[in-house]
């Protein structure tokens, strides 16, 4: 008991030092962060005003470690995503803003169904936005050494927002990694694809009525083709060169036309009624994380509009799951 009670206190005080550490840094980092941000037509009032109070979080550091894209085993990762229960919980959100999500799939030939999913993994159908102070958040990773500069660069044009009255920096709560509204953009997306649908002269991406618009508007700017396939799980025989597996969600490789991955496809005919033309890939998103993972279980066959969820959010399962939700609504509504 006494051996634990030391490891414990050796623990606290380890802790304890490096917070300490990490805060002083953080605040001679916030000065130099303040002149890049004036350096960017930042005012310095709007940077005090809105950085003033901005904190080092270590749970945003912790969180960022320890992502579920990272360690649970697909079957897992979807089952929670596209779960029956997630399914009926957004067949109740269409039956409740059928008009609204009806008007958007015709304005921007984007399906509801794909808007659904969206919304329904990002934020449980807008019930949880997350209650992280974004700025915090933000200008935590961008303290922090491992994606600096992306988050530098997010935090920046957040503040542009600001400066540009877009957004109220009051209402900035949403996810550890800086994601914001019903379907979680990151400054960048708001700037470059969110819409005042609505007309009121303000981009509430906690609004209905400027969140779906504004995610339609993503889907539709970045190439997703209604009604074309997103993927199809397969069974793979041994013959297939390991070369061909996409493992990574950072670039995906190999795409050719789908005839050539025939000989490789033991269920084969269940993928008759396709284009044996359609640009494919296979990917296999167990393998480089799960310990022990088989080489050639699960797979998948992805296509085009696979890829433009990946661009969404880089996840091999993130996107299996938006796909997979996306398909069970289609019988439903």
């Amino acid at each position: 008991m006494k051996l634990i009670k030391f490891f414990f206190i050796v623990l606290l005080i380890h802790t304890t030092s490096s917070f300490a550490e990490n805060s002083k840094e953080f605040s001679n980092w916030k000065l130099k962060f303040k002149k890049r941000a004036l350096a960017n037509n930042i005012s310095e009032k709007t940077f005090d005003i809105t950085m003033s109070k901005v904190k080092f979080l270590p749970k945003v550091i912790e969180y960022d470690r320890f992502q579920p894209e990272f360690y649970e085993d697909t079957n897992t990762y979807i089952g929670k995503r596209a779960s029956k229960q997630k399914l009926n919980k957004g067949i109740n959100y269409y039956t409740n803003n059928k008009k609204l999500l009806d008007k958007v799939e015709h304005e921007f030939n984007i399906e509801k169904e794909l808007l659904l999913a969206l919304m329904g993994i990002e934020t449980n159908y807008g019930t949880y936005v997350g209650k992280m102070d974004i700025l915090s958040s933000l200008a935590t990773l961008s303290f922090d050494q491992r994606r600096s500069e992306f988050f530098s660069n997010e935090l920046i044009t957040l503040l542009k927002l600001i400066e540009n009255k877009k957004i109220d920096y009051k209402t900035l709560y949403g996810s550890w990694a800086g994601a914001f509204g019903f379907f979680q953009f990151m400054p960048t997306t708001i700037t470059n694809y969110a819409l005042d649908h609505n007309n009121d002269k303000y981009i509430d991406l906690k609004n209905k009525e400027d969140a779906y618009p504004s995610a339609a508007n993503y889907l539709k700017k970045i190439g997703w083709k209604k009604n074309s396939p997103c993927f199809y799980k397969i069974e793979l025989n041994s013959d297939i060169p390991k070369k061909y597996l996409n493992i990574s969600a950072k670039k995906i490789h190999s795409k050719k036309k789908l005839k050539f991955y025939k000989k490789y496809i033991n269920n084969l005919s269940e993928l008759n009624f396709l284009d044996e033309n359609l640009k494919t890939a296979i990917i296999t998103p167990d393998k480089d994380i799960i310990p022990n993972a088989e080489t050639l279980n699960p797979a998948y066959i992805v296509f085009d509009n696979y890829e433009i969820i990946l661009k969404w959010n880089r996840s091999l399962r993130f996107a299996l799951a938006v796909c997979t939700l996306k398909d069970k609504f289609k019988n439903e509504i």
